[in-house]
């Protein structure tokens, strides 16, 4: 048991949780983290407090960002905008069919490292940008790399609104993608409109993940559609399911109308065990 705070780098970006130690920010602090290339400034969005999980492999704060820092900061954002206008500006230059998606910028540091800039960006295919990355070196004055993303990584770095009206998964709790098919969309009988079941990105959206095993261990157990079942209303027909409530519509014999009834109560296994077991 220990304290853990929560801080992004971007508004509405990807949450990072620390380990406060003596420190205690509250929402707004601007904050140190500790990063590969030295700290630097984040915001602090969920304030310190006790949580039950252990706190030993959590990286701790490196303190509260001071005047310095904040120019700092400031300072490394105004390069990464200049970087990003540099490098679509040169993209136009040479027709490249490229679309920067973010740029990452590291100043210069007191034990010799040099500045550097990583700009990543998306292409229908891969491209030939050794000459993009002279021109862009020699306008940024630092050494340039240039990264290619996938879709998905694509719609995480920039992030986004999801159709269900929240932030984008991938872009604030999501570390890694995990296969998502068509299938898991036939299981959920959700319909097969690419509009509907697609991303930002425009795969196949990552929450169908989910919800999946609930519905295959559903699946499982619960009367097929079709099938005949005796539930505490009468004898009827399945006609249909609700997985989230866990539940069968039923269509009653007696006078054709439908009832709701709980899957636990038309399972066979379920009604022979409390044949057996019910005084």
């Amino acid at each position: 048991m220990g304290m853990l705070c929560a801080v992004s780098f971007n508004r509405y970006g990807r949450l990072y949780y620390l380990d406060p130690g003596e420190l205690r920010p509250q929402v707004g602090d601007r904050v140190l983290v500790p990063t590969d290339d030295g700290p630097e400034v984040a915001e602090c969005v969920w304030a310190a407090q006790w949580v039950t999980e252990e706190t030993d492999g959590f990286p701790r704060l490196v303190g509260l960002a001071g005047d310095d820092d904040l120019r700092r900061d400031e300072a490394l954002r105004r390069r990464k905008a200049d970087a990003k206008v540099a490098a679509k500006r040169l993209i136009r230059a040479h027709g490249l069919p490229m679309k920067v998606v973010a740029v990452d910028h590291v100043l210069g540091s007191a034990e010799g490292g040099g500045e550097r800039s990583t700009v990543y960006f998306t292409a229908p295919h891969r491209v030939d940008f050794r000459s993009l990355v002279r021109d862009l070196g020699a306008t940024l004055h630092c050494r340039v790399e240039l990264r290619q993303l996938s879709a998905r990584d694509s719609a995480r770095v920039q992030g986004g609104i999801g159709s269900c009206g929240r932030d984008l998964c991938c872009a604030t709790f999501l570390t890694d993608f995990e296969p998502v098919t068509i299938r898991m969309a036939k299981d959920q009988d959700l319909p097969l409109n690419p509009l509907r079941i697609s991303g930002a990105c425009g795969r196949l959206m990552c929450c169908l993940k989910y919800e999946h095993p609930l519905y295959q261990r559903f699946q499982e157990t619960a009367p097929a559609v079709g099938s005949r079942v005796s539930t505490p209303e009468g004898d009827g027909r399945v006609v249909g399911h609700s997985v989230p409530r866990d539940a069968v519509t039923v269509r009653l014999d007696a006078d054709g109308s439908r009832c709701s009834c709980s899957r636990a109560s038309v399972c066979a296994p379920r009604q022979a065990h409390d044949q057996h077991y019910t005084p």
